[in-house]
């Protein structure tokens, strides 16, 4: 597929050419009628009738035409692709258009032949019998746009020549041109070019709208894989699964850079903002040391709510020995709540950097705390009144509150560091576990076994997520560290964490170079699970946090 995206856009409404786009080419025989009504190869059949000063032999070349048109519809069937694509655009909610230069009864004469698809599929079907200019001009592609209440920028125009594309391109759609080796469009003409109507879906996919969360990985690799990387100073580049950066300053050393925002309604999100940062500092073996906060503020803000809000990042800060060092502050009309911006800057002790690539065969992968830490305390936050309703008590709402104290992961951290043997470390955040150990294994380059039997809960988090229908897997879970350590040394990180006061268990083994997860019920790798019969399990994925798919059921934002 040739990409030249004009713009960033948006996919409303799709529109067709008809021969040889959603009918197979050959049907018609282009050559026979431009001999019947004795059209140079050189002008547009239509564009010649027109001209003709005799009534009588434009009415003739017209009905010449119409027979070709008629026999060949009789012929036509589906071109490659055309019924599927059709089907997965209405499945989406897309409404559909087809124009073109055909009379509309040898369009219904050959959408006969389409076994799953019909007129109906359509909105609008705009033909030469409409009074309507006929391509390249761009009033079919704005009448179509009218008729299905959208803008002609957020349609997608589909045709197999020049034709439909210089007429999407005028009315300032969005053009796909279908290459079949005769379309006489310039190559930089099309905003996109393809070889079949399969490949349409990825295209029309980078026009429909994302969900909250993350954006998807395969997006964001695309991204980073054009990025330059030929900065010797930078030690950690930037890698789906990596949430900071490391760079060489030497001779000063290395320093590690992150940033992460507090996009959700929280009572503290300064403090949150500071927490969620200094995770990921603490996760390459970094000490968090200096921290700059961009703050927007909604209008109506008033002068209490900015003080409470700087000063519970002051007091955070304090508390985990970071300088607040700077940023910025402003109340504007793009934002609706407060969002907090964070970028924080850490340094390296003797051990220096933990990188995500020295992940091992044979490493066990390790657990801090239990799953869905944050996700629990802001479900509760959010729903409370309709928790109540549920059946949980005051005490009950008052103890997922409480798990908002587990939010950092730097005790952990700085135990894990110590070992030798612990290669790699990744903090638990949007998406839960089930998000956090697929991106350890793409940024540590080895696929990871998981014991799903082992994996541990909060009672709390069971409480919730069995009243709202959550999985906890999908649950954001800051406060949460997954650790990849050499297996003899696992024993002695466990007991080292225990001491430190944070719970840990062993959920998984880092198993061959590669990517993804394999899970089992009963054990983590795949010899145990063939010596033992252990049964294997599905792990699930996660396109939306499972907080933010809860809130929306609830809170729909359309």
């Amino acid at each position: 597929m040739q990409q030249r995206p004009p713009r960033g856009f948006r996919v409303c409404a799709v529109l067709f050419d008809f021969d040889e786009t959603l009918t197979a080419p050959g049907a018609i025989d282009f050559a026979l009628i431009r001999r019947r009504v004795g059209c140079p190869d050189d002008r547009p059949i239509l564009e010649f009738i027109a001209e003709m000063a005799d009534p009588q032999a434009r009415q003739a070349a017209l009905e010449a035409v119409h027979d070709v048109e008629i026999a060949a519809a009789a012929r036509a069937r589906p071109n490659d692709g055309a019924e599927d694509l059709v089907c997965w655009l209405r499945e989406r909610g897309l409404p559909l258009a087809i124009q073109t230069r055909n009379s509309r009864a040898s369009v219904d004469r050959a959408l006969a032949n389409f076994p799953s698809v019909s007129a109906a599929d359509f909105e609008v079907i705009i033909t030469r019998d409409d009074d309507v200019a006929q391509k390249p001009h761009p009033d079919g592609v704005l009448a179509a746009a009218e008729h299905m209440g959208v803008s002609p920028r957020q349609m997608l125009v589909v045709g197999d020549y020049v034709f439909e594309i210089e007429a999407g391109k005028r009315a300032g759609a969005v053009t796909v041109l279908l290459d079949s080796g005769d379309s006489m469009a310039p190559p930089d003409l099309p905003d996109f070019t393809v070889t079949s109507l399969a490949e349409v879906r990825r295209i029309v996919g980078l026009g429909l709208p994302l969900p909250a969360g993350k954006v998807p990985a395969d997006l964001l690799e695309g991204f980073l894989e054009k990025l330059p990387h030929d900065d010797p100073s930078v030690l950690v580049p930037p890698r789906v699964g990596e949430d900071v950066t490391v760079v060489d300053t030497s001779p000063g050393g290395i320093i590690s850079l992150g940033a992460d925002p507090i996009t959700f309604a929280a009572d503290s999100p300064g403090a949150w903002a500071l927490v969620v940062n200094a995770n990921d500092i603490a996760v390459c073996g970094a000490d968090p040391r200096w921290f700059l906060a961009t703050v927007l503020f909604p209008l109506g803000s008033t002068a209490s709510q900015v003080v409470t809000l700087l000063d519970g990042i002051g007091s955070e800060c304090t508390a985990n020995g970071v300088t607040l060092c700077g940023g910025h502050t402003e109340v504007t009309d793009a934002v609706t709540r407060v969002v907090v911006s964070g970028t924080m800057l850490g340094t390296f002790g003797e051990r220096g950097l933990i990188d995500k690539r020295s992940m091992a065969s044979g490493d066990a992968v390790v657990l801090s705390k239990r799953i869905a830490v944050e996700g629990t305390a802001l479900l509760a936050a959010e729903l409370a009144d309709e928790l109540r309703d549920m059946g949980m008590t005051d005490d009950e709402l008052a103890a997922c509150l409480r798990l908002r104290e587990l939010l950092g992961i730097l005790v952990e951290a700085r135990v894990a560091a110590r070992f030798g043997g612990v290669h790699a470390m990744h903090d638990v955040t949007e998406g839960g576990l089930a998000t956090a150990v697929l991106e350890l294994a793409s940024a540590g380059g080895h696929a990871v076994g998981v014991d799903v039997d082992a994996i541990p809960f909060y009672e709390e988090t069971r409480r919730v997520c069995g009243l709202l229908g959550a999985d906890p897997l999908g649950l954001i879970g800051s406060g949460s560290l997954l650790i990849s350590c050499a297996a003899q040394e696992a024993t002695d990180l466990l007991d080292a964490l225990a001491g430190a006061g944070v719970e840990a268990t062993r959920i998984g083994t880092v198993l061959d170079r590669g990517s993804g997860v394999r899970a089992w019920h009963g054990c983590s790798d795949p010899v145990s699970a063939h010596e033992r019969g252990c049964a294997e399990a599905d792990w699930p994925s996660f396109a939306v946090d499972e907080v933010a798919r809860v809130l929306e059921v609830r809170h729909p934002l359309c």
